[in-house]
């Protein structure tokens, strides 16, 4: 009945011991082969919910969860709170993800969730780019330049040979700050640019838009000529009325959602109606020959955050934790010898003189 806790500092022992490159490259592979086999028929994945609120101060906090039939659940609990850098020096996001055997309800695992929604995050653009950008692909954008932003750029840059980055963001500090916080990328051969928005938008191949735009506030750039080919990662809608894609821009391109009735509620797809959405991330995967064309074609992955995504980060990293020896097992549910006695528990190997009820 012990449960695996792997904090912080294992998930940081973890990616020394692999490699960040090695781990973001395991994680994409991993997502890919989970989307190309899940039987859906024995995966349920229900709707996230949770607490929006302003008071005392603008945040989200809510939970993701996902069950394979006869074995296991996943749940990730997750904030979001987007005055946390400036206001406390902490992450924008901040997390924990569990796993539980579904034939006992036993806790199995319980991780640091703030590293692996990043990655995951992360490696759900890289798939999509894998599949849908331009082989010719060299040039990524960046709109929205914190934290997941040098996610979106390191999972990128790990599927196609990015030459050169040009970045925007509406705060100068982030901007200014951004190439050094790339630093443990190691694109050393990459040139990176601040440029204006039309600017980033006409001369990329790829983008990822990864902001903290307010409900209501979106489109975060206007709609203009883009490439031909131009693939976008938009990553930053998780809200009923949040988004960033001008909806002009969207109903010209192919728009594939990773959860489409999620997507539908809380994504770029809120904005459109069911004729103007395309396939699924899974569809396209699962039927490459016929979606070969996307690479030529002006494409959105409407990313949401998919409970999936988090399932496969808390495998990997449990399975790398078997492998080092890393983690700590702790008994954190009660357990009685007499299952019928909550109670019980508490008085396991006290001697009868000193239980309380001895006479």
């Amino acid at each position: 009945m012990n449960t695996l806790i792997l904090s912080s500092s294992d998930t940081r022992e973890i990616v020394r011991r692999v490699g960040l490159d090695a781990v973001m490259d395991r994680m994409i592979d991993a997502l890919y082969t989970t989307l190309s086999t899940l039987v859906t028929e024995k995966t349920v994945v229900p709707l996230r919910s949770g607490f929006h609120y302003h008071d005392p101060m603008p945040g989200l906090i809510e939970w993701m969860p996902i069950m394979e039939n006869g074995s296991r659940a996943t749940i990730k609990v997750v904030g979001y709170h987007p005055e946390n850098p400036d206001a406390y020096g902490i992450p924008t996001i901040l997390g924990t993800v569990s796993s539980y055997d579904v034939k006992t309800g036993h806790l199995i695992g319980l991780a640091d969730g703030t590293f692996l929604t990043a990655l995951r995050t992360g490696a759900a653009s890289g798939v999509a780019t894998r599949i849908m950008a331009s082989k010719n692909a060299r040039i990524v954008g960046l709109i929205g330049c914190g934290a997941q932003a040098v996610a979106q750029l390191h999972a990128v840059s790990r599927v196609m040979d990015v030459r050169e980055v040009l970045y925007y963001d509406i705060d100068a500090d982030t901007v200014q700050s951004f190439p050094s916080r790339s630093n443990i990328l190691g694109l050393d051969r990459t040139s990176f640019n601040a440029t204006g928005l039309n600017d980033l938008i006409q001369n990329s191949d790829v983008i990822c838009s990864a902001t903290s735009v307010d409900v209501g506030a979106g489109p975060v750039f206007d709609d203009t000529e883009t490439k031909p080919w131009l693939h976008i990662n938009a990553a930053g809608s998780d809200f009923e009325g949040k988004y960033e894609i001008p909806k002009t821009l969207l109903k010209r391109s192919v728009v594939i959602p990773d959860v489409l009735q999620q997507a539908v509620s809380q994504g770029e797809c809120q904005q459109l109606d069911g004729e103007h959405i395309g396939p699924e991330l899974i569809d396209v995967i699962r039927n490459a020959e016929e979606h070969e064309g996307l690479r030529e074609r002006l494409t959105v992955f409407d990313s949401t955050g998919w409970a999936l995504e988090d399932h496969v980060a808390l495998d990997l990293f449990m399975e790398y934790a078997g492998e080092f020896g890393l983690g700590s097992h702790i008994e954190i549910e009660s357990v009685s010898h007499d299952a019928k006695n909550p109670y019980e528990f508490v008085f396991n190997g006290v001697a009868d003189q000193n239980r309380p009820d001895a006479a």
